[in-house]
């Protein structure tokens, strides 16, 4: 397969997630990273981007520069990666996809529900891809999980419990800290937090895992350091359209919690349990039978966990490997579009602008609920609505 030609918007040096992209693009050489508008700061991202080795001529001071420049370019981008405060992310992409480019765009994908919707049409228009970093989906083991529940392993799924909760703001002292303080601004945050920052990885995940989507919701928001506008904890329940009842809970002042991302399903005939910060286990438990230790890269495992497991077994696994099955499936069905051929039908587990309009839904769904006593609302966004 040729390589690709990728750039990247944000990202710059000391960004916490540039690296992650840079790592997974790069992991399988189906990328070239090429051009790049990488800081708010253009001379700083010139400079960064060159340091990088990317050419002078493709080191943008800006994504409005980077635009023109490879829209008039023959050896164009094939993938753009948006990963900018989330509040420039709709304009970005949009433009991006109007002007025939595929976009990989960091979470949460828009502020609105019609921005999100926007953009589903834009992409469908377009005819490119617009896929959304929900990177943990890209873990061999959620994937292995993904396929256990789609081929009847637990039967029918009754109950799914997500976390994402960590400790990391919960210095009320550091409230003031500008790397803090936006995230709590409803002016560069938008309605929501932390759900919108961690939660919704755990509820795309419920989705993901399980193949149903959300339907209603009721939610409970708190900000437990109180000069916080925005919410820095939240419980929110939640029905699906297969039947399965939903728990989750996210917090950023849960002290002595580092990451916290799980996710348990339960089924008639037995449960699983998954925590990214020991992502090479999977527990499973058959109805009436002891607790079994799955690990990633054992034998007889999913043709989707074999895909997307990178390392031998024992070895750990890693974010930045995640993200690079997200890179894999988007090199996958980029390339076959080139051929004209069909992809290969596992590429497909890449999460789209449709994943990305149906957090933003529940997000804007669970700011009502919150603001009405926990009042149950529909999280579906309209477009989607029977």
């Amino acid at each position: 397969m040729n390589k690709l030609n990728w750039g990247m918007i944000g990202g710059g040096q000391g960004s916490q997630i540039g690296p992650a992209h840079r790592l997974g693009s790069g992991l399988d050489g189906a990328f070239s990273f090429v051009a790049g508008a990488l800081d708010h700061n253009a001379d700083a991202g010139r400079a960064y981007a060159q340091s990088l080795g990317i050419a002078p001529d493709r080191a943008y001071g800006d994504w409005r520069e980077m635009l023109a420049g490879e829209s008039a370019r023959p050896d164009r981008v094939d993938l753009v990666t948006v990963a900018t405060p989330n509040a420039t992310h709709f304009e970005i992409t949009k433009a991006f996809l109007e002007a025939g480019f595929h976009v990989l765009c960091e979470k949460p994908m828009t502020m609105t529900v019609d921005e999100g919707e926007q953009i589903v049409r834009t992409a469908a228009a377009s005819g490119k891809i617009c896929a959304v970093n929900y990177g943990y989906t890209g873990y061999s083991l959620v994937r292995h999980m993904r396929a256990m529940v789609a081929r009847g392993d637990l039967g029918k799924v009754r109950l799914v419990v997500a976390e994402f909760a960590h400790g990391h703001h919960a210095n009320a002292a550091d409230a003031d800290n500008p790397r803090v303080r936006w995230r709590y601004d409803p002016a560069q945050a938008g309605v929501s937090a932390q759900f919108a920052d961690c939660g919704i990885h755990a509820l795309h995940m419920a989705s993901f895992v399980t193949g149903q989507e959300v339907e209603k919701l009721s939610a409970d928001f708190a900000s437990c350091i109180e000069s916080r506008v925005l919410e820095d904890d939240a419980m929110v329940n939640f029905r699906m359209d297969g039947g399965a009842v939903g728990r989750l809970w996210t917090s950023s002042v849960a002290i002595g919690r580092q990451h916290g991302l799980t996710i348990q399903v339960f089924g008639e005939t037995g449960g699983l349990r998954w925590a990214q910060e020991q992502p090479n286990q999977l527990y499973w438990t058959p109805v009436g039978g002891r607790v079994q230790i799955i690990e990633r890269g054992e034998a007889n495992l999913s043709p989707e966990a074999d895909r997307a497991s990178r390392v031998t077994v024992g070895h750990a696994e890693g974010m930045p490997l995640a993200f690079a099955n997200i890179y894999s499936d988007l090199a996958e069905m980029i390339s076959a579009a080139k051929q004209r051929r069909p992809a290969d039908p596992a590429a497909a587990l890449c999460p789209t602008a449709l994943d990305g309009l149906r957090s933003m839904a529940a997000v804007h769904g669970a700011v009502r609920s919150a603001s009405n006593n926990g009042e149950w609302v529909d999280a579906r966004p309209p477009m989607l609505r029977d």
